[in-house]
């Protein structure tokens, strides 16, 4: 009850069957642009016999690229020079878009040190994409901008979002 006005408010997160597995053990996309660790999470809002619904995904960057484990804490991920990442990752997108129509696409990894080469090839490949279904691609160093519990600074990111979101 906000303001004295009863709602019903549902959260709902569907987690894919397709690429699930361990943190470091399953990164990146298949071959059918399936992104490792895929969850759909839905907001619904229910009121006076009106819904409202926003869905948000979050999965593994969409393209071929692994983080074997190791000994070291962060295990450096590699990036696979051997295949053709637009495939796997035209596929990933068509089917965004089909099931969710137009995209923002966030992007938090870190934007320097080991993860620097994700972030650079993410963007590059968005941006070669051309597809006016996709908006914005926004990267946002996270554990940068958070660090020290610093929460307060992730309305940064949601100001750049901001007019998409209405939208």
């Amino acid at each position: 009850s906000i303001n004295g006005k009863c709602f019903d408010w549902l959260l709902i997160s569907r987690r894919s069957c397709f690429r699930a597995g361990v943190r470091y053990y399953v990164r990146g996309i298949d071959s059918e642009g399936h992104a490792a660790n895929f969850v759909e999470t839905e907001q619904i809002v229910h009121y006076k016999g009106s819904k409202a619904s926003f869905v948000q995904t979050r999965g593994s960057i969409p393209f071929f690229w692994s983080q074997r484990p190791n000994l070291k804490y962060k295990p450096k991920p590699q990036i696979s020079k051997s295949v053709n990442h637009m495939d796997g990752f035209q596929r990933h997108f068509d089917s965004q878009i089909i099931s969710y129509g137009k995209q923002m696409i966030v992007n938090l990894v870190n934007q320097k040190g080991s993860e620097k080469p994700l972030e650079q090839t993410f963007s590059k490949m968005v941006n070669s994409m051309a597809n006016g279904m996709v908006s914005r691609y926004v990267a946002f160093d996270f554990h940068k901008e958070c660090s020290r519990m610093r929460w307060d600074r992730l309305q940064i990111l949601m100001d750049q979002l901001a007019d998409q979101q209405d939208e």
